[in-house]
């Protein structure tokens, strides 16, 4: 799907009608597919005894989400018959699907202060504030870190694809913190590479109610859809992907049962941290979803995450680049609330309480709490 060319500054955009937030929809695709195109797609020997929504994700080039919903709106048909996402499908069965209609949407640059760390002919490196949603969606049309960009940096149409002009990677609304976007489409394709390589370096800042035994670990457990909330995340998944997290302790509050983390996610999936923490009893302050804050905590008004580090080679040059954004004021307003602090010891780098999990296995390796 291409954009069409409305005025100077603002690009015309398609994407598909949907109630997801911007949190609930990182890491998904968006629809590129043209109103009215049928698809007929057979089902292949290595894919044959996958649930409906997973092979047709797979076969459409979509994401799961995506193919679920297209599925619960009736447009997927096998051999004539409506389906469930879950149904297994057998070796040379034909799936038919009927993809809806996008929605239009303009992207019209916006005049929206933004903190910039690095700017070059190349891309520009910021630190986002909380609340600030990274691109427009259904909901969320207007006043995004997209629509500054355009407003900023002048003509980014197309570069990363017409909804996301210059987004490589994206923080959820509620976190704050260092990201990069590119300027022209060479740099965006050399930095995402170094995102599916896991070649960047990325690191955190969190809060987290309950104190660990061990002063670092890893977890590792795979994350998909919750199996009864779809609109979150969680560790108990039949369908989930692998996923693993370090963690050091920073910090320690003990009047207030709070500990300050440094987090490494070594895989990107949706609220990874906030999913991989709180299934270890660490939930991050503030987060209502996940943590299920109340009260005070939950007047924060988002959870305390905090992207402090980002590392890449520059798309041009090769140079080797690290940027570090300072805890905000409302994290630093936190931390002056907790009382005394102490610093971690040295237990060593594995948490009791069972082993790092074998991804196939599904078996939980997490700090102890």
């Amino acid at each position: 799907m291409r954009a069409a060319r409305l005025e100077a500054g603002t690009i015309g955009v398609m994407i598909e009608g949907s109630e997801d937030s911007e949190d609930d929809r990182q890491g998904e695709d968006d629809d590129d597919r043209e109103d009215g195109e049928r698809l007929e797609l057979r089902v292949d020997e290595a894919r044959a005894g996958g649930r409906a929504d997973a092979v047709l994700a797979s076969l459409a080039g979509v994401s799961r989400a995506q193919a679920r919903r297209w599925i619960d709106a009736g447009r997927v048909r096998v051999g004539g018959d409506s389906v469930r996402p879950s149904r297994t499908l057998v070796f040379g069965e034909v799936i038919e699907a009927h993809p809806p209609p996008p929605t239009p949407l303009e992207l019209v640059p916006e005049a929206i202060p933004l903190s910039i760390l690095h700017e070059d002919a190349h891309l520009i490196v910021l630190d986002k504030p909380a609340g600030l949603v990274v691109h427009p969606a259904p909901g969320h049309p207007s006043g995004t870190l997209v629509n500054a960009l355009l407003a900023h940096c002048g003509d980014l149409a197309g570069i990363g694809g017409v909804l996301r002009p210059g987004i490589v990677h994206r923080l959820d609304r509620g976190t704050s913190g260092v990201m990069v976007a590119a300027k022209h489409d060479e740099a965006h394709r050399a930095l995402a590479a170094q995102f599916a390589s896991h070649s960047i370096e990325r690191r955190y800042r969190t809060f987290v109610r309950g104190q660990p035994r061990a002063d670092s670990g890893r977890i590792v457990r795979p994350i998909g859809r919750h199996p009864r909330d779809r609109k979150r995340m969680s560790v108990e998944t039949r369908a989930g992907r692998f996923a693993a997290t370090g963690w050091r302790v920073v910090r320690r509050y003990p009047r207030a049962g709070v500990s300050e983390l440094e987090v490494e996610p070594q895989t990107g999936r949706t609220h990874q941290i906030r999913v991989h923490l709180a299934a270890a009893g660490l939930p991050l302050v503030g987060d209502v979803v996940y943590g299920r804050a109340r009260g005070a905590e939950a007047a924060l008004g988002r959870p305390a995450l905090h992207a402090e580090i980002l590392g890449f080679d520059h798309p041009e040059t090769g140079e080797r680049m690290r940027f570090r954004a300072e805890l905000p004021a409302d994290l630093l307003d936190l931390v002056a609330s907790l009382g005394g602090a102490e610093e971690p010891g040295s237990d060593g780098e594995t948490a009791p309480g069972g082993p790092e999990s074998d991804p196939d296995s599904g078996r939980q390796g997490a700090p102890g709490a």
